[in-house]
């Protein structure tokens, strides 16, 4: 039996998705403090040349935490 709704996105639907999500902090609308803190841990890496420590993002489904993940990740510019 094959299931009719499926958790993987595939093609067409992923790059749409990928689109419409934030590619930045000044994109994402929400947690302030959260995105005033990683601006700076951001910035400071970026000044050191060096990777960014160690960030732990966690929480129920639904809160934006693999959006945040490609925010840092971009914001870093890999």
């Amino acid at each position: 039996m094959s299931r009719i709704l499926d958790n993987e996105i595939m093609g067409d639907e992923e790059l749409v998705e990928r689109t419409l999500r934030p590619q930045f902090l000044r994109e994402y609308i929400g947690q302030d403090k959260v995105k005033d803190q990683l601006q700076i841990f951001i910035e400071a890496a970026k000044m050191r040349d060096e990777a960014l420590d160690h960030v732990l993002l966690f929480g129920p489904p639904g809160l934006g935490k693999t959006t945040m993940a490609f925010v840092i990740a971009n914001e870093l510019g890999v």
